[in-house]
């Protein structure tokens, strides 16, 4: 098992783009569906794997450019000293007070941290200065345990990544 990480900040509106944050359906509309039903599900099923948007389940991170990746390391806690570094970067810029504080970022590391030790990911938003929004995700690969069937965007011969080294 190893872990991934993700990073979006872009304009509030584009996050909003909802449909384009969901993998399209499995099926596409049936013959005979209206023009626009067709053309939009072809939309979406040619730009979701390619979209820098985050994935609404956290998990189809895995699907997204390899080139999206963060870092990579193999164990939880190297996983969350990189969260507690951007959201160290960040938390000047974030919009709550309440969540600009120590004790309150030391919390979701602490969270990220059993939950990646557990299998599963961890993901945080954070509105910045408007109208601004920062996405933080944590992927667990090999297998992730919300989407076993989605495969791992790097090998497992990759060695860990060092995310200044990007």
């Amino acid at each position: 098992m190893h872990h991934h990480a993700y990073l979006w900040t872009g304009p509030k509106a584009r996050f909003d783009q909802e449909a384009l944050r969901r993998p399209p359906h499995p099926e596409p509309p049936p013959p005979g569906s209206r023009p626009e039903l067709i053309q939009r599900y072809r939309e979406v099923a040619a730009e979701f794997p390619v979209s820098d948007l985050p994935p609404l389940e956290t998990a189809y991170w895995l699907i997204k450019p390899r080139s999206l990746v963060r870092g990579t390391w193999p164990g939880p806690d190297a996983a969350a000293a990189w969260l507690g570094e951007q959201l160290a970067s960040y938390q000047g810029r974030f919009t709550s007070e309440a969540r600009r504080g120590g004790h309150h970022l030391s919390a979701l590391i602490d969270s990220a941290t059993e939950r990646l030790a557990s299998g599963g990911d961890s993901s945080y938003g954070f509105y910045l200065e408007r109208p601004t929004y920062l996405s933080l995700a944590l992927v667990t690969c090999a297998p992730n345990r919300a989407r076993p069937n989605l495969r791992c965007p790097w090998t497992l011969e990759v060695p860990a990544r060092d995310p200044r080294a990007t």
